[in-house]
C-alpha cells in the first residue's frame, strides 16, 4: 500500500465508550430519551447531527440547536476522556516507522475538527499526517465514501493504493465504497459483525499485531 488513511475514534485511541456515555447523558438526561447503552451504541455512526436526526426525527431540532448539542455533546466527552487520553498500543511506533519510510497518512474521521484537534494536539501527532478529512469537510458521511476519497486525493494517492484503519462496520463499508481495503481495530465490535465485508484484510486488537509490521516492510 502507497499510503494509509486513519479513521480515529476508536481506531487511533480507544474512547467509544466515552463517547456512548456523552451521548446517553445528552440523549436522556438532557433530551427526555430512554434510550439503553445498546441503543446509543448502535447509533453512532456519522455527523452528531445525523444521529440526532434518525433518533428523534428531522423536525425536532433547528440545525443551530443540532449544533449546539453536538458541541455541548463533545465537551463532555472531552473532559471525561481527557485524563485517558492516548494512543492504542504500537500505534506511536507504528505512525513513526510509517513517517521514516515515506508513507503518506491522512486522517479521514466522522469527528468534529473540535474533537481531532484535541487528539492530534494533545498527544503532538498532527506532523505525520498530510490530510485531515473531518465532518466539516464532507457533505455524506460514512458509510458513503467521500470521506476516505478526499482523504485520498489530498495524498495524492490512487484509492486501490490507500489502505483504511476502521472500528466499526460503516466505516469498512465505506472504505469498500471508495474501493480501499481496510484493516479492522476490534476495540468497538466483534470480527462476526464484519462478514458481509470482504475488503477485510486483517482484524488486530492493537497495532503491536505482526501484521502491522507487514504494512511497513
Amino acid at each position: 500500500m502507497k499510503a494509509f488513511i486513519f479513521d480515529l475514534n476508536g481506531t487511533m485511541i480507544h474512547d467509544m465508550e466515552y463517547h456512548t456515555r456523552s451521548w446517553q447523558s445528552l440523549l436522556n438526561n438532557d433530551l427526555g430519551g430512554n434510550f439503553t447503552w445498546d441503543e446509543v451504541k448502535t447509533q453512532m455512526y456519522g455527523k452528531n447531527q445525523e444521529l440526532l436526526v434518525r433518533v428523534f426525527g428531522p423536525d425536532k431540532f433547528t440545525a443551530a440547536e443540532m449544533e449546539s448539542l453536538s458541541l455541548e455533546k463533545e465537551k463532555r466527552y472531552q473532559e471525561e476522556y481527557r485524563p485517558h487520553l492516548q494512543l492504542l498500543p504500537g500505534l506511536p511506533e507504528f505512525l513513526a516507522a510509517a513517517h521514516q519510510r515515506g508513507i503518506p497518512m491522512a486522517i479521514g474521521s466522522a469527528a468534529i475538527p473540535f474533537n481531532i484537534d484535541f487528539v492530534l494536539d494533545n498527544l503532538h501527532i498532527r506532523h505525520y499526517f498530510t490530510a485531515v478529512v473531518s465532518a466539516a469537510d464532507v457533505t455524506l458521511s460514512k458509510p458513503h465514501p467521500e470521506t476516505f476519497l478526499k482523504a485520498a486525493e489530498q495524498l495524492g494517492a490512487a484509492p486501490a493504493d490507500c489502505l483504511v484503519f476502521e472500528d466499526v462496520p460503516k466505516g469498512v463499508e465505506a472504505a469498500k465504497n471508495a474501493g480501499m481495503n481496510a484493516v479492522v481495530l476490534t476495540t468497538t465490535h466483534e470480527e462476526s459483525e464484519f462478514a458481509d465485508l470482504h475488503n477485510v484484510l486483517h482484524f488486530a486488537a492493537d497495532f503491536h499485531d505482526p501484521f502491522m509490521q507487514t504494512l511497513l516492510d
